[in-house]
């Protein structure tokens, strides 16, 4: 049985700062990369021990060079580095037996969802598919849908692992933290976390033939708010894009790759326009 690892870092426990999970701040990035790795780490041993035989492992945090290699057992593979063409999802497949999502937060806008955001907190106000509000975990499930994979199990804030089970009740949640607004959580100790996990994810294997592939209906139509209104005037110059406000714009597609490569490429571009010219 092979499972695939979507690995993030806001909704690892104890992180409720910008300053833990970037890798630029040398004091408190390092503390919580390994304890992001070691939550990956309890996911492994978690799935091995609900029959897991072989697992894939993509790095989704940021520049996507945080996992830590010697936290990880020798016969894994490790999908890191940026830019990848589909991001968090890369690598997703017909054919695996689950998917995993650790360490993911809420989406942007999520009241008490620990640094919420989706995607991009700087390019991106709102994401919604078939009128649906996403967050990462959404859009990446019907990611793996699209191959016909479910998704087994999701760690992280509470508002993300309860968002996701209204919208994939089959799906193993474990909640390592509640949000106190945007910055601050309660969370579990890391080596709790990582028990809740290991437990979860074999929890998530023994009931992996109840879960089902996740998909939005075709025609599916990605609707994006920009937080700013240059973000959408760079967006919509591709082909394929309608302005409909003034932060606003749509990209409709029966195919749902096609859809999330679209999404990719637009919170790009858009992140272009937040440099000064």
């Amino acid at each position: 049985m092979h499972v695939y690892i979507s690995c993030d870092m806001e909704g690892t426990a104890g992180v409720c700062s910008w300053r833990q999970c970037d890798p630029q701040n040398r004091h408190e990035y390092p503390i919580y990369r390994r304890y992001m790795s070691q939550e990956v780490r309890a996911a492994i041993d978690g799935a091995r021990e609900g029959g897991a035989t072989t697992i894939a492992i993509n790095d989704s945090h940021s520049d996507m060079r945080n996992l830590l290699w010697d936290e990880l057992p020798p016969d894994v593979r490790v999908i890191s580095g940026s830019r990848k063409p589909f991001s968090m999802a890369q690598g997703l497949q017909p054919g695996l037996a689950g998917v995993f999502f650790t360490g993911y937060h809420a989406k942007v806008g999520d009241r008490d969802g620990v640094l919420a955001h989706t995607y991009t907190a700087e390019t991106l106000y709102e994401v919604r598919v078939n009128g649906v509000p996403c967050s990462e975990a959404l859009l990446n499930a019907a990611m793996a849908g699209y191959y016909g994979v479910p998704v087994l199990l999701i760690t992280g804030d509470r508002v993300v692992v309860d968002d996701v089970a209204q919208h994939l009740p089959w799906v193993t949640g474990v909640a390592v933290k509640d949000g106190i607004g945007h910055y601050a959580a309660d969370s579990l100790t890391p080596n709790a976390a990582q028990a809740a996990i290991r437990a979860g994810a074999r929890e998530a294997m023994r009931r992996a033939g109840e879960a089902k592939p996740f998909t939005f209906a075709p025609p599916i139509t990605l609707s994006l708010e920009t937080a700013r209104a240059e973000g959408a005037d760079f967006i919509e110059l591709m082909p394929g894009f309608e302005r409909t406000g003034g932060r606003s714009v749509r990209f409709v597609h029966d195919d749902y790759r096609t859809i999330f490569r679209a999404f990719v490429a637009a919170f790009r571009l858009g992140g272009a326009a937040n440099v000064t010219p």
